[in-house]
């Protein structure tokens, strides 16, 4: 298993997460098996997300897509306000 763990400020959390959901369907494409959200308890402009998937391949291929098509149009990614950061993890049992 793999996670594409997520980082960025944000302008508020409702217009990102509107942007977000938007992307249901290509989360499903690229084989993301569940995802985490999370805020710091004192910072309401900064998200983290995390995106499970099976193998660190497809975790790879979805940071490519939001690099691409996602954080650099503006119009796809209201709320974003910052670069993100992104890793892809690996799990070691």
């Amino acid at each position: 298993m793999a996670t594409l763990h997520i980082e960025h400020p944000i302008t508020d959390y409702a217009t990102w997460r509107a942007a977000f959901d938007r992307f249901d369907e290509a989360r499903d494409r690229a084989g993301v098996t569940a995802y985490r959200i999370r805020q710091p308890e004192d910072d309401e402009h900064f998200i983290v997300v995390d995106l499970e998937f099976p193998d660190a391949e497809s975790a790879h291929r979805f940071h490519g897509f939001l690099q691409e098509n996602v954080w650099s149009n503006p119009e796809r990614s209201p709320g974003l306000d910052g670069t993100p950061v992104a890793r892809v993890f690996v799990d070691h049992d």
